[in-house]
């Protein structure tokens, strides 16, 4: 009995949610909307130097990739434009509202070939391979079930896809002095690099996307 108490222990563990400090702002519809509203900021594209993100993705015209964690979409006219009307790009998050803005703001600007997708916080709801790529920028730090949101999106792309993760150092000073990224992301490059290794995943290259911010990874699964 003692043994079968460890061993559910241990499954309850590696089970929970681990993002509760990066998620605690996202536990209710007033406190999202807030979120929206700095989403949808034409600065933050500024912020997260969107057109580097597009130089350093391997994406080309007539591919299909996936931006994982959209929130207000304010990648999707880059990644629209990057794969051109032959190409597809998936809007994909877990909050309704969220998508919701993202949909808004993608019609507002004309984006024909932007699809959207409602997952949930263990799977990216996402057709089995059909991706390309799969896009997770400032995003991995909510994922509060890793191992699963890793198995679906590995699920997602087709053979020679790749998952690229841009996000935050876990730092002092990291997202500046807005949020105290020690407190707020959960695990720092490396690690991240080690749990997403240990859930079928290879690094195929690493860099720093902003100095001292934000960082790039680029993954593809073991097959």
């Amino acid at each position: 009995m003692k043994l079968l108490a460890l061993l559910l222990t241990l499954t309850g563990a590696l089970t929970a949610q681990v993002a509760a400090d990066a998620n605690r702002s996202y536990n209710n519809e007033k406190s999202r909307a807030v979120m929206v509203a700095n989403l949808s900021d034409p600065e933050r594209l500024t912020r997260l130097q969107g057109e580097r993100i597009i130089a350093a993705l391997p994406l080309k015209p007539g591919m299909t990739v996936a931006d994982i964690g959209t929130g207000a979409g304010v990648m999707l006219p880059l990644l629209s434009k990057a794969v051109g009307p032959a190409g597809k790009v998936i809007s994909q998050d877990i909050f309704p509202d969220f998508l919701e803005a993202a949909r808004r703001n993608s019609a507002r600007q004309g984006l024909a070939n932007v699809g959207f997708v409602l997952g949930n916080e263990k799977d990216v709801k996402l057709p089995a391979a059909c991706c390309d790529l799969a896009v997770t920028i400032d995003s991995y730090h909510h994922f509060d079930y890793p191992p699963q949101m890793l198995a679906s999106i590995a699920r997602a792309l087709k053979p020679g896809g790749q998952l690229v993760i841009i996000d935050y150092y876990k730092r002092p000073g990291a997202m500046g002095d807005r949020v105290d990224a020690v407190e707020h992301v959960r695990l720092d490059m490396d690690d991240v690099i080690r749990e997403v290794e240990a859930n079928g995943f290879e690094l195929v290259e690493k860099r720093e996307h902003v100095p001292g911010s934000q960082w790039m990874g680029f993954f593809r699964p073991r097959r």
